[in-house]
Order: structure tokens, then C-alpha cells, then sequence
């Protein structure tokens, strides 16, 4: 699955080039020219990384980092016109990863982006648990049998934590209902499948945001279930 990354930037000119070369190394990128509506946008939706301009109108880019880092973990790279030190120190200590300075290479700038998902991958590996499955904010202790969405944790049914682990111990994965079945409640496919539709049903409505784009078990029409890694 592509990277998403989101833009706060008000100079549409420069978050269209900044676009323009992400996608093209295969990014999934959004656009916000306002401060307030960027910053609603990483709240609420779940980014791999953010571009974000220091300065902006009404709010600035200190503010933002301030607020989406007490949330977020995700890398933070500040883009600004400015080069002076005591910026760099305040945006550092407010959580920033890093500072690209206008104008810049966008090729530069599609490197620092690749660097620095790479470096966060590496770091989220190397600190996972044992036993533990974690993807996009959602965390499947397979030992303590807990599932937790952005720290919070979410009550499952023994079937309904069995199901989610299985889908997503197997990422990218199509399983038909009759798999599911089998391999879930120990029967065969003779047995009623409409209840993987039940459980399914239950999972999602604990852990997907939004009921019309499911991020985490997708419906592969025809086939069954795809837990989506």
C-alpha cells in the first residue's frame, strides 16, 4: 500500500510541485492551503508523513507541530523559507524530524520524505513486542489477547479477536468466507458462513472510522475478506 502524506501549505504554486513529484514516486497526497483545515486533517485522518509550512496565516506551523505531535507520532518535516537556528531549536523541540528550506530540490525533497519513512518503519519494528501486531494505529497484543486503536482499547468477543488476528497475521491476504469459517470456528465449510459476515460486520464497527473506506478489513467482492497490511 502507498504512503500517504499530507501538505500544509498556503502557496498553492509550491504544494503542487510538491505534489506533483510525490505521486509520481507513487505517494497518495493531500493538499491543505490553511492552517486550521491542515491541522484538522492530521487529526482526524491517519497520514504517514506531513509537509508543513512554518509560515502561515492565522496560524503558524509551531502551533501545528505542537498540537499534532501531543496526538501523533508520525515524522514531521518543516518547510520554511527561513534558515535561522533558534527556529530550527523551537521546531526541533516542539517534536519537528526535520527542516527543508525554500527554495529546495524537489528531488531533495522526495528523498528527505523516503528517508525519513524508512527510518520511522525501522524504529516502529525494532520497538514492536513480540507478539504483537501493529498497523496504522491499530495494536493486537496476540498474547494478552488486547486490541488497541490509537491507545485506546477496544472490547472484542473471543470470535471477534480470533477473526481480526487471523486477517491480520495474514496481510494482503484474500480468505473466502468458507476459510474464515473453517479456520476460525473449527468447522467445515458446510457449516453457516453468514455468521463471518456478522463478525466481520462487529470488527468494523469497533475499529473503522469511517464506514464507507474501510483502512483495515477490506471486502474483496466475489472472493471474501483482505485485512489490508
Amino acid at each position: 500500500m502507498s504512503k500517504s502524506i499530507l501538505i500544509i501549505e498556503d502557496d498553492q504554486s509550491i504544494a503542487e510541485i510538491e505534489k506533483d513529484f510525490l505521486e509520481i514516486d507513487g505517494f497518495q497526497v493531500e493538499i491543505a492551503n490553511e492552517g486550521e483545515i491542515g491541522l484538522e486533517l492530521a487529526l482526524s485522518n491517519q497520514y504517514d508523513l506531513i509537509l508543513l509550512d512554518l509560515m502561515l496565516p492565522n496560524i503558524d506551523g509551531f502551533q501545528i507541530c505542537k498540537r499534532i505531535r501531543q496526538e501523533k507520532d508520525i515524522p514531521i518535516l518543516m518547510v520554511t523559507a527561513k534558515y535561522e537556528d533558534h527556529d530550527k531549536v523551537r521546531g526541533f523541540g516542539l517534536g519537528a524530524n526535520d527542516y527543508i528550506v525554500k527554495p529546495f530540490s524537489p528531488t531533495e525533497l522526495v528523498a528527505r520524505v523516503k528517508a525519513h519513512l524508512a527510518m520511522y518503519d525501522r524504529l516502529i519494528q525494532k520497538e514492536k513486542p513480540k507478539g504483537e501486531i501493529a498497523i496504522r494505529g491499530l495494536h493486537i497484543n496476540l498474547l494478552s489477547r488486547q486490541v488497541y486503536l490509537h491507545g485506546q482499547e477496544i472490547e472484542m468477543t473471543n470470535k471477534e479477536f480470533d477473526l481480526l488476528a487471523f486477517l491480520a497475521s495474514h496481510p494482503n491476504q484474500v480468505f473466502s468466507k468458507e476459510q474464515l469459517f473453517e479456520g476460525i470456528w473449527g468447522l467445515d465449510s458446510m457449516g453457516d458462513t453468514a455468521t463471518v459476515t456478522v463478525h466481520i460486520k462487529r470488527i468494523r464497527k469497533k475499529i473503522e472510522k469511517d464506514p464507507t473506506n474501510f483502512q483495515y478489513i477490506q471486502t474483496v467482492w466475489g472472493s471474501g475478506y483482505r485485512f489490508n497490511g
